[in-house]
């Protein structure tokens, strides 16, 4: 704990990744977990420590209880060494919109760690704690993990509880975890996954055996699709780590076509900006902090009207019901593509990281997401790998599999990871 909190000390001013250090480090509670760090992201309740998504609206906001996640982490001998940064409320793909200043990346100076997870991704690459967590609705686990060269999970949607988290999609949220190696991802996974009667849409999961997760499964097919990828140097990257899984193990390669995955990013936005201007409501000033619509930044208040307009009277049923369509038609596309393959294989971002500052339009800012919102709109478990480097800057291949087969997911990972 004093080598991490030296670290903190040390660096955080320059990377900007812990927005508040827990001040009670003990934890007389046992087990699997015993003397690891865990950084949280502001979205998250922890009781004592303020849960402010990154946002004035929140910022005097003190957590009067735990989340179930943080529940669990602390039962199984876990501490909470911090509060990570976050794009504000989770909206935000490069982790610049945090009102408290843009969370750097630890491994690529100058550049974006992506988000909206950026202060989860970069604690555990920065040598800040063992561990983070985070919450991914299109993306905000894998794209900082991908960037900043870490492991980053997004679980089964349903089988870790949203309890206690201030959520930005409740149809596509889900709290998942950072690590440095796939094991450790595992082990935190294992520890947070569960039903819990507190989370309407919590669902009892299989668990995941880490004993299994060390085994190198056999007779493998690996759906490969057919995806534009602008960069070609990450498309090669993936491809080739692929190939030599391929040849290591045995495994195969199977071209696959899962229809209207190009539509995913026209799909996700309106779920989001509906749910998000919902869930915004109780912000009103009166209850909760300040009021929303006078303290939040331009990429909050852009998904806030959005919501409000797509949710007018004359506008009734168009977008939100059809975006809902469109999800459940992608839903059943990648649930027949899980038929023929054990898993799918594509880069978890299809560019490189810009620079902080630096102007990029919206669209370019929602591409980021293009590849990793299929996983949240279809529900499936999908984690990033880091795989190498471009211009010294991290890669990250993503891993997807079917709903409920999170340990799969991890023994494919895992031994990727071995080679």
């Amino acid at each position: 704990m004093e080598k991490y909190l030296d670290q903190i000390k040390k660096n955080n001013k320059k990377i900007n990744a812990i927005l508040e250090v827990n001040k009670d480090l003990k934890n007389s509670k046992k087990g699997v977990l015993s003397g690891k760090a865990i950084a949280v992201k502001a979205n998250i309740n922890v009781k004592g420590l303020k849960a402010s998504c990154a946002s004035k609206v929140l910022e005097d906001y003190t957590s009067t209880y735990d989340a179930t996640v943080i529940e669990k982490i602390k039962n199984e001998g876990g501490v909470i060494i911090g509060i990570a940064n976050c794009d504000e409320f989770a909206s935000g793909s490069s982790g610049e919109t945090s009102a408290f200043g843009a969370c750097k990346n630890p491994v690529a100076k100058g550049l974006v760690p992506g988000g909206s997870s950026s202060g989860s991704a970069a604690s555990v690459a920065a040598g800040f704690c063992d561990m983070a967590l985070g919450s991914d609705t299109g993306g905000s686990i894998r794209n900082p993990a991908s960037h900043c060269g870490v492991v980053g999970v997004k679980p089964t949607y349903g089988t870790v509880s949203r309890y206690g988290l201030i959520d930005l999609s409740m149809s596509l949220d889900q709290i998942g975890p950072f690590a440095k190696n796939v094991m450790d991802a595992a082990l935190l996974l294992s520890v947070i996954q569960g039903k819990d009667e507190r989370d309407s849409i919590s669902i009892k999961s299989p668990g995941i055996n880490l004993k299994k997760v060390k085994e190198i499964p056999k007779n493998i097919t690996v759906g490969v699709l057919d995806i534009k990828i602008s960069d070609k140097r990450i498309k090669k990257l993936v491809d080739d780590k692929i190939k030599q899984a391929a040849d290591k193990y045995g495994w195969k390669i199977k071209k696959i076509d899962v229809k209207n995955i190009d539509l995913a990013v026209e799909t996700y936005y309106p779920l989001v900006y509906v749910e998000f201007f919902s869930g915004t409501r109780r912000f009103d000033g009166r209850r909760y902090g300040k009021k929303i619509e006078e303290a939040a930044g331009p990429e909050v208040l852009r998904r806030v009207l959005g919501g409000s307009e797509i949710t007018k009277a004359e506008y009734a049923g168009r977008y939100y019901h059809q975006a809902l369509k469109a999800k459940k038609i992608i839903e059943d596309e990648f649930a027949k593509a899980f038929k023929s393959v054990d898993c799918i294989m594509l880069p978890t971002v299809a560019r490189l990281p810009h620079k902080i500052g630096e102007k990029i339009s919206v669209e370019d800012m929602y591409g980021y997401d293009a590849l990793t919102i299929p996983a949240n709109l279809a529900g499936n478990c999908a984690l990033s790998l880091p795989i190498g480097k471009i211009d010294n800057v991290p890669v990250g291949m993503q891993v997807m599999c079917d709903k409920f087969e999170d340990e799969k997911m991890f023994q494919i990972a895992r031994s990727i990871e071995k080679l």
